[in-house]
């Protein structure tokens, strides 16, 4: 069996680590085996944050979709309710872009949203 040498696979696979934690303090940057921890480490911080920033959005959106809807006289619990019952598919996110951008559209749809909404809380749902 030949010999293999590993000089040259060694070498790329060490700079490769060290150009990843260019950027990073101290001997993180420097020392390959603190590097090498620290490239990892972030990595699954990426994987992880990618999805949380997901559910962060989300939450933005409905503190925006809440804040105009208590401007408007609702809560965001009881606009989403009617918006249900009214049949109107508007995702959060579009909602929170009317509430900033076009104040006019999110009051109709609060306003449709007070109309599809049962006059007594209580009253049990129709059968749709």
């Amino acid at each position: 069996m030949a010999r293999v040498k590993r000089a040259v696979n060694a070498h790329k696979k060490r700079r490769v680590i060290l150009e990843r934690a260019s950027g990073y303090r101290g001997q993180r940057s420097r020392l390959y085996r603190k590097a090498k921890e620290q490239v990892t480490h972030s990595l699954v911080y990426s994987y992880r944050d990618r999805r949380k920033r997901k559910g962060d959005f989300r939450r933005l959106w409905i503190q925006r979709i809440n804040a105009a809807a208590r401007q408007n006289g609702m809560t965001y619990n009881r606009f989403i309710q009617g918006l249900g019952l009214a049949g109107v598919q508007v995702d959060r996110r579009m909602l929170a872009e009317l509430a900033v951008n076009e104040p006019a559209t999110f009051v109709s749809l609060v306003e449709t949203a007070k109309k599809a909404l049962p006059s007594d809380v209580n009253a049990p749902k129709s059968a749709a």
